[in-house]
């Protein structure tokens, strides 16, 4: 007669047992597999994702209308034997800030960890996390790498479009998402992308430890850029040498070596908690490096000519050393890294943030850590001047330059979101906040389009990159025909942030247009922490616009 009673003494009605729940939580499974296929009754066709988005979004490109679905939260395994699930407290996503936030955080966070993925190099699933279902187009590819010179390099992640590997801006990312993964930990972990960040890093750090073979000899760079540019294909099916190069005492290059000591020390911190062993690894890698960097002296592309055209060393080497100095002193608290950071201080001004240029990032990170007056007068100088008087798009975007601007932007938000957390009076964190907000939101629609491949309203389809433009049937073959047809990719290069519009906020979704639709491993490295920084923000309630909620 449906009646019931909420009394202990029941045990006919109020009784618990794990085979009462058995059939009930696979009935569970079975409704939300309904939903996920159109089926469920009462659903009326529509579909939903277990993350965000109930209905997807739509991507309009003329008379054409492209479907995006949303990506499920499950789309990466925590399992890992270098990596365990249980090392880290995932607070997977439920959807809570549907309705709060403007944007899901939570589905670009996921994305563009799997952008990550379809960089990756080498054999594809040895952390078992692999998405085959969202990038049923890559395989394992160079396993020869480091042949040549009779080592294994394989591993790592392919630059952008192409397939060469430049540690150096590599290396850079990695310390940019070690960054985010130490300070907004809890936004990872609200989003349930905390042990995918952890791996994203990991994928590169892996690799940097093949690179360093001996305490004062790193490689480089893997692969000819030019005769990788030469080709457009699968790196699958790519049959061209892939030589590689190194930096040593002979052939120095402390921006190099600086800036990987930099990412593995900052790693160490990330993953003190998940790996103590893989974290002292990393830390004892770190400090060979940095002694490296700071005795022999040189620029690497000194050292490594073919990556003169590609990444130059345009600011030099000192402020590798800087930011080196930084992170280890931040690892390991020695007063010795401090002072080889103040000995490397040059009181200079810079208008970014990147993979060449790192003083801002240093005077930050130094600031935090010292509260010393001429890191914190330059870290606060810096985002004034971003925020306030740095050119700005007429829509708004921070205006840094022309070579990935939506990448310069992403930096500088993630940079001041960072300099918020400096404990002092002169920093106005609301407008840091809000200036972060300001440009992460530009990348993810406010200007009336997306510039997340996969993500949100007429996002890019067409993006400057050779595995998702080849054919999805591996039996055809992929050339010049398929880099310039006028169609959309065949297969969704998901979580990609392409380089962006011009200084007037033109863009079109071309792929022949290697400045406005390349993408590349730094590109998403600022924005990943930045998003990961927002979302802290929103569990906190401290995110601009939500007037004290949180999710």
């Amino acid at each position: 007669d449906d009646s019931y009673t909420d009394y202990r003494g029941d045990y006919i009605k109020n009784e618990v047992a794990c085979d009462y729940n058995a059939g009930f939580q696979s009935a569970l499974a079975g409704l939300k597999t309904l939903s996920l296929d159109g089926s469920l009754p009462g659903q009326n066709a529509g579909t939903c994702s277990s993350t965000v988005s109930t209905t997807g979004s739509q991507s309009t490109t003329g008379s054409t209308t492209v479907q995006t679905t949303s990506i499920s939260q499950s789309t990466t395994s925590s399992s890992s034997s270098t990596t365990p699930s249980g090392s880290t407290t995932e607070n997977p996503s439920s959807g809570s800030c549907i309705g709060i936030t403007k944007y899901n955080y939570d589905e670009v966070i996921e994305v563009s960890n799997l952008f990550y993925q379809a960089q990756r190099s080498g054999p594809l699933d040895v952390y078992g996390d692999f998405n085959h279902q969202k990038i049923p187009y890559r395989g394992d590819s160079c396993l020869k790498d480091g042949s040549d010179n009779g080592v294994d390099l394989t591993g790592g992640y392919f630059d952008a479009g192409d397939y060469v590997k430049f540690n150096f801006p590599m290396a850079a990312s990695t310390t940019l998402l070690a960054w985010g993964a130490i300070d907004f930990s809890a936004g990872y972990s609200a989003a349930g992308q905390s042990q995918a960040t952890l791996n994203t890093i990991k994928w590169a750090t892996d690799y940097f430890i093949k690179c360093h073979v001996s305490p004062n000899e790193l490689y480089a760079q893997v692969g000819d850029g030019n005769a990788d540019h030469a080709e457009w294909d699968r790196v699958e099916d790519m049959t061209i040498a892939r030589p590689s190069f190194k930096i040593d005492a002979q052939n120095p290059g402390s921006d190099l070596a600086g800036e990987t000591a930099a990412a593995l020390a900052a790693a160490s911190i990330a993953f003190s908690s998940a790996d103590s062993a893989y974290s002292a690894e990393l830390l004892k890698h770190a400090k060979e490096l940095f002694n490296f960097a700071d005795k022999y002296r040189g620029k690497y592309s000194d050292s490594v000519p073919g990556a003169s055209s590609f990444y130059n060393s345009w600011s030099g080497y000192n402020d590798e050393l800087l930011w080196s100095a930084a992170w280890l002193y931040k690892a390991t608290g020695d007063s010795f890294y401090l002072g080889k950071a103040n000995e490397f201080w040059q009181n200079k001004d810079v208008s970014e943030l990147s993979w060449d240029e790192k003083t801002a990032g240093a005077a930050i990170l130094l600031a935090q850590l010292t509260g010393d007056d001429k890191y914190v007068s330059k870290a606060v100088s810096f985002c004034n001047k971003m925020a306030d008087t740095q050119q700005k798009t007429p829509k708004g975007m921070v205006w840094i330059q022309q070579w990935g601007p939506l990448r310069h932007a992403s930096n500088v938000a993630f940079a001041c979101l960072e300099a918020a957390k400096i404990a002092d009076s002169r920093v106005d964190k609301d407008k840091y906040y809000q200036f972060a907000v300001n440009q992460i939101h530009y990348a993810l629609g406010d200007t009336g389009r997306s510039f997340v491949v996969g993500y949100g309203t007429n996002p890019p389809q067409r993006p400057h990159h050779r595995s998702s433009s080849c054919p999805t049937n591996p039996s055809e073959s992929c050339g010049w025909d398929d880099y310039n047809q006028s169609g959309p990719n065949p297969s969704t290069l998901w979580g990609a942030l392409v380089g962006g519009p011009g200084s007037d906020d033109s863009y079109t979704d071309y792929r022949g247009d290697y400045i406005k639709n390349e993408v590349a491993c730094d590109y998403n490295a600022g924005f990943q922490s930045a998003l990961a920084g927002l979302r802290t923000l929103a569990l906190d309630g401290s995110l601009p616009g939500l007037n004290g909620s949180s999710c």
